[in-house]
């Protein structure tokens, strides 16, 4: 039994890892778009690398929540904690995509449309952390 649960650990451990990784290459994606369209105020390695840790986090705290319990019988409920990690799921990679689809067919995008981007991808991993901190600590 030891064995099962070091490796499912361990396993549980690869997994976060992984999706950490994910996340911090969203950020990255994002924020080489910000960079690439010459937004003044955010061309610094600082920006990069908290969007780097912004993503990281959110992929790591909002992906896979912890069970929630449910009695017996109750009626089915909209759980607000898994709305907000499914949205913040789709918006941060959807962001993210892109952005890296800009970078690649090297489309120059109004400003509007860059500080959108950013602004959903920011959204998305806010609401990731939001959700999976509160399914850890706020139930």
């Amino acid at each position: 039994m030891a064995i099962s649960s070091r490796s499912s650990r361990i396993e549980h451990l690869l997994e976060r890892a992984g999706l950490a990784t994910a996340g911090a290459s969203c950020g990255l994606f994002v924020a080489a778009f910000v960079v690439k369209e010459g937004v003044p105020a955010l061309m610094s390695l600082g920006f990069v690398f908290a969007m780097m840790v912004g993503g990281a986090i959110g992929f790591y705290l909002g992906i896979d929540l912890p069970p929630r319990e449910t009695q017996a019988g109750a009626p089915p409920v909209t759980d607000r904690v898994e709305l907000l990690s499914a949205v913040g799921t789709f918006l941060a990679p959807v962001a993210a995509l892109i952005a890296v689809i800009d970078i690649i067919l090297d489309i120059e995008p109004r400003p509007v449309w860059v500080v959108m981007i950013a602004i959903g991808w920011l959204v998305g991993v806010v609401m990731q952390i939001i959700a999976g901190w509160t399914a850890r600590f706020g139930r």
